[in-house]
């Protein structure tokens, strides 16, 4: 596997509302107790009006984590084996579905287990997806296989670390007609093949005023959001990712490391994970028509716009552009490609017959932040 390295433009502005950060994230609960790493950083809300792409990397500080036991980890090469598990972009099949609605046959057998050199994490990689009867289970200790931004930095004072990831997915999904929010004390929305988890919401919040924020606790009435917005300074790195206080490396958007790693381009789909109930998540690129294979890709987009009538109750937007709290967005069918939990239905290369599949999109949410089968 070749390593990647994805430079996209970080835009911070700084000053004005002084706040106490813990860096943590992912939460969107108030149940967040975590006491570790804190700063005192000014912000600067003099925000401009980029809400929209995931490489503008400002992401969030919760402290809330479905996974963080310490485990250990071996010194080997960062060039990575991952037996089975290489995409069609490189060569490798991942495989194809055995059955029509089950995910067996996919990707059954990734495995890695590597030294990442990078500087900030200079420790083993490791991740093991297996089919085992009627579920997909994945052991991995949480550890990117990719470089990573520095950490601790100014916007996050949190060490990467390993931390004890066990989870078990269905391998025969079923879609519902009812959504369900996870992130946070909720637990990830997946994981990326790697063992990193997928946590798009943060814990920051302010109140009506604008005057007092935190990012942190989620005590006030506007979420702030971790891209696509330049008041607050959560320390992500390129890869739309950084780290909780128990040393969590997540991801907030588009993980284009690890796409990178796997040949992402503009010429196939690239499955990068799955997510909680077992339906699969693929990166940026989908079919122009979702029902034919044979039709163009291109990139795919969510579909969710700003709000037009703006809340009386919100921080000034002459402080706070709109997008920077999660109110700020709404979903609007039809105005992009997916659904409220930014997946569709359609065929992909691995699922020739169709699937439910969720994307990870340069547009808002980014990640999807709930999922439409059943958990």
């Amino acid at each position: 596997m070749k390593q990647g390295s994805i430079v996209h433009n970080i835009s911070v502005l700084t000053a004005s509302a002084t706040m106490l950060m813990l860096a943590g994230c992912g939460s969107s609960s108030s149940d967040n107790t975590q006491t570790e790493s804190t700063t005192q950083q000014s912000v600067n809300n003099t925000a401009d009006t980029s809400t929209s792409s995931s490489s503008n990397s400002t992401s969030d500080t919760s402290s809330n984590t479905s996974t963080s036991d310490t485990t250990s980890g071996t010194s080997t090469d960062n060039s990575g084996d991952t037996s089975g598990s290489t995409d069609s972009s490189d060569g490798v099949d991942n495989g194809t579905a055995a059955t029509s609605g089950s995910t067996d046959g996919v990707l059954c057998d990734y495995f890695y287990n590597e030294f990442n050199d990078s500087a900030s994490v200079q420790a083993t990689s490791n991740a093991d997806w297996n089919c085992t009867g009627s579920a997909r289970t994945l052991t991995a200790n949480g550890i990117p296989d990719h470089q990573t931004g520095t950490f601790p930095n100014p916007g996050n004072p949190n060490t990467i670390s390993e931390t004890s990831v066990s989870i078990s997915y269905s391998l025969t999904p079923t879609k519902t007609e009812t959504t369900s929010t996870l992130g946070g004390p909720r637990g990830a929305t997946g994981y990326v093949l790697n063992g990193v988890k997928i946590d798009a919401n943060t814990a920051g919040s302010c109140d009506d005023s604008g005057n007092d924020c935190s990012l942190v606790g989620n005590t006030g009435n506007w979420s702030i959001e971790a891209l696509g917005q330049t008041s607050f300074d959560f320390g992500t790195d390129d890869n739309n990712a950084h780290v909780q206080p128990d040393g969590s490396y997540h991801y907030h958007g588009m993980p284009e490391g690890f796409i990178a790693l796997r040949g992402g381009s503009d010429t196939t789909m690239t499955l990068i994970g799955w997510a909680a109930d077992g339906f699969p998540i693929y990166a940026r690129y989908g079919y122009s028509d979702a029902d034919d294979a044979q039709s163009a890709l291109k990139v795919i987009t969510g579909s969710y716009q700003l709000v037009e009538n703006v809340s009386s109750n919100r921080p000034s937007t002459s402080v706070y552009a709109l997008g920077t709290f999660a109110q700020d967005w709404e979903y609007v069918a039809g105005s992009g490609d997916l659904d409220e939990c930014n997946g569709r239905f359609g065929v992909t290369p691995e699922f020739p017959e169709g699937i439910y599949h969720y994307y990870a999109t340069d547009s808002y949410p980014y990640f999807q932040r709930c999922v439409k089968g059943e958990i």
